[in-house]
């Protein structure tokens, strides 16, 4: 029997990069999942591989109505959710800080911050009728140890990573456990952004020397840890901010 044996997940950009290794993982484990992403087509084509355990939805994160439906679509399909991956994230070029214009800004933050408030809203009151839950925030190590060139982006990970152990603590009472992942950077979709050069072997000797196991982050090392985090395994677990990076970190 798989350690999610029977649970209910959302995994938000889930059709492709970290999102994906999660979602495989948990359905693995024994998980129903919500596959959801800005991307009708990676969400679908992502579902369709996983099988019935696996269901698609289009989701804006950033938007208050697109979240609610996603938690909506997710207790009419397989009902209220267990487990909650706020994954969805979005970076600006790496670039000087000033040259980051005002509309990258907003949609860093409305990407990576405030779906979290959305989520919260749309979700807590439905663990808190169920007696529990887990939310897991993806964070990351730039907003532990920030690189230069990715201020605004590095300060949106890092109220990740502070507004879970806040919602830990507030959330607590209620046996709902949030505890934020903070891999280091990975070869997602956004990886050339986060180097802002050419991915040429001699760029990523640059970045791969900060990190003493000597290699980018995948998405299974990722979903290996929102796997224990959400097992029972983890039920004295909560408020931890988790670095998954080679320590990058230390």
């Amino acid at each position: 029997m798989g350690q999610l044996q029977g649970k209910i997940a959302i995994v938000t950009g889930a059709g492709g990069g970290f999102g994906e290794g999660i979602a495989e993982l948990y359905i693995r484990e024994g998980a129903k999942v919500v596959i959801a992403d800005i991307r009708d087509d990676a969400a679908k084509a992502v579902a369709q591989r996983l099988g019935a355990s696996a269901s698609a939805f289009t989701c804006d994160v950033s938007q208050a109505d697109s979240v609610q439906a996603l938690v909506d679509h997710t207790v009419k399909v397989f009902g209220v959710p267990d487990i909650v991956v706020n994954n969805a994230g979005v970076t600006h070029l790496n670039k000087p800080m000033l040259q980051v214009s005002e509309a990258e800004f907003d949609r860093v933050y409305n990407v990576n911050v405030k779906s979290i408030f959305h989520m919260a809203h749309a979700v807590v009151p439905h663990m808190r009728k169920k007696g529990g839950g887990v939310i897991l925030n993806i964070g990351s190590t730039a907003g532990i140890r920030p690189r230069p060139g990715l201020t605004w982006y590095n300060g949106s990970k890092a109220a990740v990573n502070i507004i879970s152990k806040s919602m830990a603590v507030e959330l607590g009472p209620d046996k709902i456990r949030v505890n934020a992942i903070c891999p280091v950077m990975g070869e997602t979709g956004m990886f050339t952004q986060f180097m802002g050069m050419p991915d040429t072997p001699e760029n990523r000797a640059k970045f791969l020397g900060s990190i003493p196991l000597g290699r980018f982050s995948q998405p299974s090392d990722v979903a290996a840890a929102a796997l224990f985090l959400a097992s029972p395994a983890a039920e004295f677990f909560t408020g931890v901010e988790l670095p998954v990076d080679g320590g990058r970190t230390v």
